[in-house]
Formats: structure tokens, sequence, C-alpha cells
């Protein structure tokens, strides 16, 4: 087995160790389409895999709205509170930093694989979700200056 499926396999036992699904999964994968053969499939991953997730993520952020669960009535009611409004403004820096991150990320790549390491061990030691890469490299692009 080459150095490569190492990592995965030993990124995929951590998520096992720290009961985390989602990068226990996410490992796996890429590990049997790297043994599998289909590496083929690796450029796609990575040119359409973070549109795709972010995608996902969006439907699933989006579908108590879609299902009637929050009402216009409770968005409305969003602006009047002082812990709804930091949090639309939280929101709003955030989706600032994931941009900064994107254009970070595809314009340095050789801070990639620090980024992409930081925020697995993140998902699998302290049980977060791997969202981190974009809001990092947003983070990181602040401290060195780049827009």
């Amino acid at each position: 087995m080459d150095m490569t499926a190492l990592i995965l396999l030993g990124l995929a036992a951590l998520g096992i160790m720290s009961s985390n699904t989602s990068i226990t999964i996410a490992m796996i994968v890429l590990l049997l389409l790297r043994v599998s053969g289909l590496q083929q499939a690796f450029p796609w991953l990575e040119k359409h895999g973070l549109t795709l997730g972010i995608i996902i993520l969006t439907i699933g952020v989006m579908t108590p709205l879609a299902s009637g669960k929050i009402s216009l009535d409770t968005i409305l009611q969003s602006f009047m509170s002082w812990k709804s409004l930091l949090a639309i403004g939280i929101g709003m820096l955030v989706a600032y930093l994931g941009g900064r991150g994107v254009h970070l990320m595809g314009t340095q790549p050789t801070i990639v694989a620090g980024l992409l390491i930081g925020t697995v061990l993140g998902v699998a030691l302290f049980r977060g979700v791997p969202v981190g890469p974009l809001i990092a490299a947003g983070l990181l692009s602040l401290f060195l200056g780049k827009s």
C-alpha cells in the first residue's frame, strides 16, 4: 500500500476513534477510489466536490424553511432580537471569510494541505464539522493580508 493510502487509512482511523462518521466515510470513500483504480474521479471531485458539498449543505440548512418549520413570521422576527441580528452579522462575516478562503485556496495551493490536515484533525479530535477549510483559509487570508 502506498503512503497516500496509509494516510487516508490513518485519517479514517481517527474518524472511527472519535466516532465521527463524516470523516470516516469520506476517508474510506477516497481510499476505495484510490485502491480500486478509480482515480480518474479525483480531478472531477477536486473541481466540483466543494460546490457539490456546499449545495448539499445549503439544502440541509434550508430544509426547515422549505418544509414550513420556519415561517415568514419567524424570519421577520429575526430582525427584532439582538441575538438574531448578531447571528445575521456573524453569518455575513463567515460567508465573507469563506469567499476569501476559496480565493486563497485557488491562488496558493501550497497551503491547502495544512488547512485540510487541520480541518480533519479538528473534525476527528474536537467533534467539529468539515466546513472549516474555507473559513480557515479566509482567516488565514486576513493574517496574510491577501484578498
